[in-house]
Parts: C-alpha cells; structure tokens; sequence
C-alpha cells in the first residue's frame, strides 16, 4: 500500500496527541471490521474549538487522519468542525488508498461526537446528528476492501 508523503508524517509525527482531561467533549469511535479506535477531546472557546487533542489504537492512516483533523479542527467554530468531510481530510493528506477511507471516516465521526457531547452537555441541540458519516450511503464497513483495512 503506498502512502503520500503527508500521510507518513502525520503517521511518524502525530501532532495532537493524548486527552484533555478537562475536555468539555470527548468522541469515541471504532470500526469493529479493523479494529481501529479513536478518542477525541475538546475544549471550546466562545463556541470554537480553541483545543483538541487525539488517541487512536489502529494502523498508521488511523493515526495519520487523527492527526490532520485535529489540525484542521483547531481554530474552526463548532459548525465549521462537523462540515469536515472524510474526503477533506483525505484531500488534506494528500489522498489516501481506496481501503483506507474508512480512516477518515473514523476520524471525521469522531470529532462529530465530541461537538455534539460538548453541545448535549451545555444543554443545547447537537449539530452533527444525522451528519456522521457511517450514515453515508458511500460508506460500507463490510466492503471488500477492507479486508486489508489494518495492513500498514
């Protein structure tokens, strides 16, 4: 499997990662197909993601597309955050294999899940409902693609 540059940095030098114990939203995620988990943290400013931070078990486009959501998450208002799509995040690292999608997907759900368990917690209606992306008509977990989906 062949990787762009990008996503062998983010895999070698992931940027963000561990947990911010005083998150004010946590996402968690895994694809039981490949076993990757991801746990994403945040910490919201004046309704922006003003921290984040990342802890995925799973292959290195796992950690790779942990890595580049958290960096384009950081900055962006909540809404802004949940718009990211998986093929953003692939786009952003420079393409990704085809059985290596579902990564992003992953990573994209995660930080979904975080927005809206900050937002449920305050009180207020979740944004991302309806949005994560394993609701996508496009994303098959059983495809059989991923039966390499944890080779490196």
């Amino acid at each position: 499997m062949i990787y762009s540059d990008k996503v062998m940095d983010h895999f070698g030098n992931p940027r963000n990662v561990g947990v911010l114990e005083d998150a004010d939203g946590t996402g968690e995620v895994g694809n039981p197909v490949c076993g990757d988990v991801m746990k994403i943290t945040i910490k919201v400013d004046d309704d922006r993601i003003g921290d984040i931070r990342f802890q995925t078990l799973g292959c290195g486009a796992a950690i790779a597309t942990s890595s580049i959501v958290t960096e384009m998450a950081k900055g962006m208002t909540l809404a802004e955050a949940v718009a990211i799509t998986k093929s953003q995040v692939a786009e952003e690292l420079g393409g990704l294999p085809p059985a290596k999608m579902h990564c992003s997907v992953l990573a994209t759900d995660g930080l979904k899940k975080a927005v809206d368990d900050y937002l449920v917690s305050q009180g207020r209606e979740p944004i991302a409902v309806g949005t994560i992306a394993h609701d996508d008509p496009d994303f098959d977990p059983h495809a059989e693609e991923h039966d390499e989906a944890c080779e490196v």
